[in-house]
């Protein structure tokens, strides 16, 4: 959580224009102990991080990295609607958008249950965090040519939130590798177990697989 206050801490200073001299004389700190805490050098006291709340405006739960709203505004798991098996779903679409959209879905969905059968909160986060910024990644490229498209969640630039979403996943990734086997016992993943236990949902994940791998092997041609 300290590395997500420090990055939204330098990017509401940048956002807001104004120098790190001008930013710590507001906050009552020096200069040199708010780039400690903007480049995660040190972790604030609490009447430092209520006070840079003030500041910038910002809810503390977005200032600590546990909400992208800025009001503060949560969202848990029970709040969240789940259309994708409802009779009269509206979202609809092309074929090839529903197709992709349910293979997605289902794919998702067996992932996620695999994982929360291992006793491995770390793998969970950086798989969540990993997904979730590929999502925003997608969604920007395709947002990019409506300028009012959800302006609150695009603090990071244009020029350099693609390398920034790419480094993020980076991090994931050697996350992931590092914490391979380190908690609990990794649970079975064959093709055959998965079949057995999802037998609705396992079809869209073997799909998606066999997709990006003759994608890829394509690519290696």
């Amino acid at each position: 959580m300290l590395s997500d206050f420090s990055r939204t801490l330098s990017l509401l200073r940048r956002e807001k224009k104004i120098s790190q001299r001008k930013a710590a004389d507001a906050l009552g700190v020096s200069q040199a102990l708010l780039s400690h805490y903007e480049n995660g050098v040190r972790e604030p006291g609490l009447s430092f991080v209520v006070a840079a709340a003030e500041y910038y405006h910002v809810s503390l739960d977005f200032l600590l990295g546990r909400t992208m709203h800025r009001d503060g505004m949560m969202i848990q798991s029970d709040d969240v609607d789940d259309i994708s098996s409802e009779k009269d779903n509206i979202l609809r679409g092309n074929a090839s958008a529903m197709l992709s959209k349910k293979v997605l879905v289902n794919s998702t969905a067996v992932l996620f249950d695999v994982m929360s059968k291992w006793n491995d909160r770390q793998m969970i986060k950086d798989v969540s965090i990993y997904l979730d910024t590929a999502f925003f990644k997608a969604y920007r490229y395709v947002s990019q040519f409506d300028p009012s498209a959800l302006p609150e969640s695009y603090a990071v630039p244009d020029a350099c939130f693609s390398e920034l979403c790419d480094l993020n996943m980076k991090k994931c990734e050697s996350r992931m590798k590092m914490n391979k086997g380190k908690e609990g016992s990794a649970p079975d993943m064959s093709y055959a177990t998965l079949q057995s236990e999802y037998p609705r949902l396992a079809p869209s994940l073997f799909s998606l697989l066999h997709s990006v791998s003759e994608q890829l092997e394509e690519e290696m041609k």
